[in-house]
């Protein structure tokens, strides 16, 4: 009999990093996957999932405007628990650091399911930031009965809180594989600014915001200095796909307003945006997912936040921490605008999150649930 696993994610960046995994339990004869989406992140997610081609099995479509977290863990929890009855999986999937993930692991616990955590590992050593993500991915790893985790300094993070060894797996991150499957698709820009200054050559600065960290000031003041970047080099085109929260749009957009080399879109569908980080010049972002997938396309990134979950690429030198203070953006970005050679030093960082077969070895740890020893199957001991 095939190993029944569910899968269950919410947000675009889950969608993301679980469609490989989905694509290959419905490739492979061993297992019979069953897809749930919570719906908190709705258009976003499914673009993504019309992108990989994915048709979920369940939907409980828990979003509605100006939820709280609690709200949204509360309908997850409610919701997936009688498809959890009616499925009865042998096992349940939950990925990274979302409100769905938490909330799906402790449905599936409340039913004594074992849950595999994907991208499992991730600490940044403070659980005010990122917030709720570091609160949430330590939790789940409380009840985790197998941890994926993306890279060795994950995997060592587990170790050092009392995660059996045997546990965990080593996989890469799967958001690499998702990455080359859709840079290769070319997917065209549908905006004409981006279109024709991606065919002219034009310096792209891609800028990405929304950390519930950053709200505020700190988030205005990014604002502020996108402004004085895009004015002092003109012949830049700063690009900000804008965050639908009103809190981010209302902090960032009011300094960019009039400024004639800055192009504010809409949030853009993955296969877009996937192009438009290979294209970049350069990355200013806060985003945990940016700071994986650029590296592998030798796109520089700098990081809008004080810490982070994953230092590897902090470590490689494709990614540099900024923070968020006006003055330090403003210097970094003119610094590798104005230096070929540093530009070139991130650029050709080699990326620590694996090679693009992430699924693959997520799925040899999951034969070993067949044993009852889950990360226990052959070769599950494989490396990125």
């Amino acid at each position: 009999m095939p190993i029944r696993v569910m899968t269950v994610y919410g947000t675009r960046p889950e969608a993301i990093k679980c469609a490989p995994v989905v694509k290959a339990l419905a490739e492979s004869p061993d297992f019979a996957g069953i897809t749930v989406v919570t719906g908190q992140h709705r258009e976003m997610l499914d673009q993504v999932n019309e992108l990989f081609g994915i048709v979920p099995d369940h939907d409980l479509d828990v979003m509605s405007h100006g939820q709280s977290l609690s709200g949204i863990f509360a309908r997850v929890l409610a919701g997936l628990d009688p498809v959890l009855e009616a499925e009865r999986p042998d096992a349940v999937i939950v990925q990274g650091d979302t409100t769905t993930s938490t909330a799906a692991a402790v449905a599936a616990f409340y039913r004594q399911i074992p849950v595999v955590h994907l991208e499992a590992g991730l600490r940044s050593g403070d659980l005010d930031s990122p917030f709720p993500e570091e609160g949430n991915r330590k939790l789940t790893s409380q009840i985790a009965s197998l941890h994926l985790a993306p890279t060795t300094t994950s995997r060592d993070n587990l170790l050092a809180e009392g995660v059996p060894a045997e546990r965990i797996v080593v996989t890469g991150n799967t958001v690499i594989d998702a990455l080359l499957e859709t840079v290769a698709k070319r997917v065209p820009f549908a905006d004409p600014a981006l279109a024709e200054a991606v065919d002219v050559g034009r310096r792209l600065l891609v800028v990405t915001t929304h950390r519930r960290e950053n709200w505020g000031g700190a988030m205005e003041g990014v604002g502020r200095a996108i402004a004085r970047i895009a004015r002092e080099h003109p012949d830049l085109l700063v690009v900000l796909p804008a965050h639908r929260n009103p809190v981010v749009r209302e902090a960032v957009l009011p300094a960019l307003d009039g400024v004639a080399n800055v192009v504010v879109t809409e949030p853009l569908p993955y296969g877009e945006f996937s192009r438009l980080m290979a294209e970049a010049h350069l990355i200013l972002s806060d985003s945990g997912g940016v700071q994986e997938e650029a590296p592998s396309l030798g796109t520089p990134v700098l990081v809008m936040r004080d810490t982070t979950e994953r230092p590897e690429a902090v470590v490689a030198g494709t990614v540099r921490l900024v923070g968020t203070d006006e003055e330090r953006i403003v210097d970094e970005v003119t610094r590798l605008l104005r230096d070929p050679a540093a530009h070139a030093a991130m650029a050709a960082g080699v990326n620590p999150y694996g090679d693009g077969t992430a699924a693959r070895r997520s799925l040899v740890a999951l034969r070993g649930l067949r044993s009852g020893r889950p990360g226990s199957g052959p070769d599950a001991g494989a490396r990125p």
